[in-house]
């Protein structure tokens, strides 16, 4: 409405000069308008519009009316290899040379009592493969670490590391959060 109005104002303006003009020749006027938009990001504006796929340390909502529940998830960061402590090599059964680790926070905003664990959490990599949370908690393993089962009141949150045993030549694409029964949501791994 605003560049309609500076259009019909320019206009106006260029036909009043035009007719005061002294020389008998009609001036040239020339007319540039600019409108600036300047949108506020949601939470979920870091999300890359092309996969979905949201940045390291974007906030996600997620709210499930039938039951009752208003949380948010966040994805804050991936170290690879964990440099923190070392916790003993992982086996060969679990599918890694080193320790990874994601740091994430999930709260309960409303509703009803919300349960956490580290078994939605996941890896993906480019060629379609996933590594799952090993369930290896205490002991030497990073800290602070991810509750393995905790429940969180609504206004409560959960944040901390959880240890990925991944192959070090080798880096993630994703970290993935399924809930069962819920959708994904997928946070982009910066490269290394």
């Amino acid at each position: 409405m605003r560049t309609r109005t500076a259009i019909a104002a320019a206009l106006l303006l260029g036909t009043a000069s035009t007719a005061c003009a002294s020389s008998g020749e009609p001036e040239t006027i020339r007319v540039t308008v600019t409108q600036t938009v300047t949108a506020t990001p949601s939470a979920e504006a870091a999300a890359d519009a092309s996969n979905g796929v949201l940045k390291m340390g974007a906030e996600k909502d997620v709210i499930d009316a039938e039951s009752n529940l208003h949380a948010t998830v966040q994805a804050l960061e991936y170290q690879q290899p964990y440099k923190g402590p070392q916790p003993q090599p992982p086996e060969d059964f679990q599918g890694g040379d080193t320790w990874a680790t994601a740091e994430v926070k999930v709260c309960n905003k409303k509703g009803d009592n919300l349960s956490v664990s580290q078994f939605p959490w996941s890896l993906a990599y480019k060629d379609g493969t996933s590594i799952e949370v090993t369930g290896s908690s205490g002991g030497d393993m990073p800290k602070p670490e991810y509750p393995m089962d905790k429940t969180l009141t609504p206004g409560r949150c959960a944040r901390g590391l959880i240890a990925f045993p991944v192959p070090g030549g080798k880096r993630p694409e994703r970290l993935v959060y399924e809930p069962e029964g819920g959708e994904p949501t997928e946070w982009a791994i910066p490269k290394a």
